[in-house]
């Protein structure tokens, strides 16, 4: 997809980050929009922000862990647009604890969102993109779907999900000789709101030494790429239909480490941990 004029991109979690950041400039671009958020005031926001601009855009409440709801949702796009030719699976949580002291309830959580949401915007949507003269899925999954983290595996086994689903689907949709294509996206630290909204809970004080008020704020201190330049590498690799997309120098070098040291990043980062949890 080199040209987005008239075409029609679905993005879920608009109503902030790097969702509102791509519906900015695909609407640029001249897309139609159908926006999406759980913060319906949001994402409501940036469509009359949008339309003020001039930008055909619909905005709409959507759970994407509930599955009737997303078939629901490609039907309303379809009977407004006609067709839809980019999906961008994009909402996300975050949820800090170790594997121990996680909840069923906050692992279903997170899974709900961060994986069943990008499959059923995938599975919803895939019919009609194959029906359009060219299409394009993008699932966002994480530096944290390319090396494990501690106090993160309920967020790294969704991750990896996504992007072991995202490859898998690239394949077949080449053996198919589709007309369809997607693109797994790999974020480092973002400046967004997933850390402000994230559940953590103070079993992470066995991996930094820190409360889980503390360890928000130095997750968000990480965070160094913004939401803009997130979009437009986003967009650049759509352009460019790549397989994957690093975001930031730290997706970078996080890429380089696992490829240089697939096991051993481990031992680097619990020493790496042992020793600022030992300064704390």
């Amino acid at each position: 997809m080199k040209s987005f004029r008239d075409r029609v991109a679905v993005i879920t979690g608009a109503g902030s980050g790097i969702g509102r950041a791509l519906a900015v400039e695909l609407g640029a671009a001249g897309c139609k929009l159908a926006l999406s958020d759980i913060n319906e005031a949001a994402v409501k926001q940036v469509a009359k922000e949008l339309k003020a601009n001039g930008r055909d855009v619909i905005a709409d409440r959507l759970d994407v862990a509930d599955r009737e709801a997303f078939y629901a949702y490609a039907d309303k796009v379809i009977n407004k647009f006609g067709s839809v030719n980019l999906v961008i699976n994009n909402a996300g949580v975050a949820l800090g604890s170790t594997v121990e002291q996680t909840s069923y309830e906050d692992f279903e959580w997170l899974m709900g969102i961060n994986f069943w949401g990008v499959v059923y915007g995938t599975k919803a949507f895939l019919p009609h993109l194959k029906n359009a003269d060219e299409g394009h899925i993008v699932n966002i999954s994480s530096v944290f779907g390319l090396i494990g983290v501690p106090s993160q595996s309920a967020y790294n086994a969704a991750k990896f999900a996504v992007r072991g689903f995202t490859e898998s689907l690239r394949q077949e949709l080449e053996l198919e000789g589709s007309s369809v294509s997607c693109t797994s996206v790999h974020p480092g630290g973002i400046k967004t709101n997933i850390a402000r909204n994230a559940r953590m809970n103070d079993s992470v004080k066995e991996i930094t030494g820190k409360d889980a008020a503390s360890n928000l704020q130095d997750f968000e201190k990480m965070f160094r790429t913004t939401p803009e330049e997130a979009a437009a590498t986003i967009i650049a690799g759509i352009r460019g239909n790549k397989r994957r997309v690093l975001i930031g120098a730290d997706a970078v070098a996080i890429d380089t480490m696992q490829r240089l040291l697939p096991t051993s990043y481990q031992k680097l980062l619990v020493t790496g941990q042992k020793m600022l949890r030992s300064r704390t």
